[in-house]
C-alpha cells in the first residue's frame, strides 16, 4: 500500500457526510465534546471578532455554541456536504446572524480579508491537501485574524486499524496527519505563532459493530483510495472482530482511541501585534486520556 492509497476521495467524503446528515447529531458525541473544549480556549485569548467563519460546520451544533460566545459577531457556516447545511438551516431558522454556504476548505468561496476568526472543529483531517486549505484560510483572514481548529492525529482508531491489518492488506481506516506536520503546514502558509497540543480520548463499546455504526452515523467510514471495492465478506468481518478482541479491557469493554489535535495561529499579511492572556498553553501536551461509555 502506498501513500496515495491512504488519501481520501473528495466525492466520497461529500457523499458520506450527505448520507449521514440525519444521523449525525445522535452519533457525534466526541465531536460535541471536542467542540466545547475548543471554544473554551477562547477564554485564554483576547479577541472580539465581527465576522466569523466556521469551516466544516456540519449540522451547526457547535456553531450555535460559538455564536453564544460571540453574540455581536456575524457568522458564516461552510461545509462540503449540502445536506449537512440543510440540517443546520432546519435546526436554526431564527439564527439571523448565520449564513450557510456550500464550499470546500481547499477553495473557499470568499474574498480576501473577509473574516476576523476562522473556526474549524474536526474537519481539516478530511483535507487531502492541508497546505491548500491553510493557504485559503490565510487568504480570507484579515491581517491579525485568528485560526482556531481541532483535527485528528494518526493514533486515532489505532485498534481498528490493527485489527483490520491482521485480516488483509486493504486500507480500512482513514489516515490522519501528525501534529508536527500540521504545525509545519501552518508555517508554510505563513501563519504566525502556531500553538499545537494534543489530547487522547477513549470511547468504549460492547462490540466492534457499535463503533462501526457510530463511524457510519457521522459519515466517517473509510473513504480512502486504497479501500476494498465492494462489500466486505462476513468471514473477513468476523476475522476483524476476533482480532479486535485482544484490545478488550479488564472491564470487558472494547476501546476506540482518538488522538485529538488542537491548534491556533495568527494571519500574517501584516505581522499581528497580539497578546495572549496569562495562562495560555504553548507547549504540546500528550497523553491526556478521557474515557466515556
Amino acid at each position: 500500500m502506498n501513500d496515495q492509497d491512504l488519501n481520501p476521495e473528495r466525492h466520497q467524503i461529500r457523499r458520506a457526510f450527505d448520507a449521514a446528515a440525519e444521523s449525525y447529531d445522535a452519533s457525534a458525541v466526541l465531536q460535541r465534546e471536542v467542540g466545547k473544549r475548543l471554544i473554551e480556549r477562547f477564554e485564554l485569548i483576547r479577541l472580539t471578532p465581527e465576522r466569523v467563519l466556521d469551516v466544516g460546520a456540519g449540522t451547526g451544533a457547535t456553531t450555535r455554541v460559538l455564536m453564544d460566545a460571540y453574540r455581536k459577531a456575524r457568522f458564516t457556516a461552510v461545509d462540503i456536504a449540502p445536506q449537512m447545511l440543510h440540517r443546520a438551516r432546519q435546526r436554526a431558522p431564527l439564527w439571523r446572524r448565520l449564513r450557510c454556504v456550500g464550499g470546500d476548505a481547499r477553495a473557499l468561496p470568499f474574498g480576501d480579508d473577509s473574516f476576523d476568526l476562522v473556526f474549524s472543529n474536526l474537519t481539516l483531517q478530511w483535507c487531502d491537501d492541508l497546505d491548500a486549505a491553510f493557504r485559503e484560510i490565510q487568504r480570507i483572514l484579515r491581517p491579525e485574524g485568528l485560526l482556531m481548529f481541532s483535527s485528528l492525529g494518526p493514533d486515532t482508531l489505532r485498534e481498528l486499524r490493527e485489527a483490520w491489518s491482521a485480516v488483509d492488506g486493504y486500507s480500512h481506516v482513514n489516515a490522519f496527519v501528525d501534529m508536527h506536520d500540521v504545525g509545519d503546514a501552518l508555517t508554510r502558509a505563513r501563519f504566525a505563532d502556531p500553538v499545537m497540543d494534543s489530547e487522547y480520548f477513549t470511547l468504549t463499546y460492547d462490540r466492534v459493530r457499535g463503533l462501526m455504526a457510530d463511524l457510519k452515523g457521522i459519515g466517517a467510514h473509510n473513504v480512502t483510495h486504497g479501500r476494498a471495492r465492494g462489500l466486505t465478506g462476513k468471514s473477513r468481518l468476523r476475522a476483524m472482530e476476533q482480532a479486535y478482541e485482544r484490545h478488550r479491557d479488564a472491564g470487558g469493554r472494547l476501546p476506540a482511541t482518538y488522538e485529538v489535535v488542537y491548534g491556533h495561529a495568527w494571519a500574517t499579511d501584516a505581522l499581528p501585534q497580539h497578546q495572549e492572556a496569562p495562562g495560555v498553553v504553548s507547549v504540546p501536551v500528550h497523553g491526556i486520556r478521557r474515557r466515556s461509555g
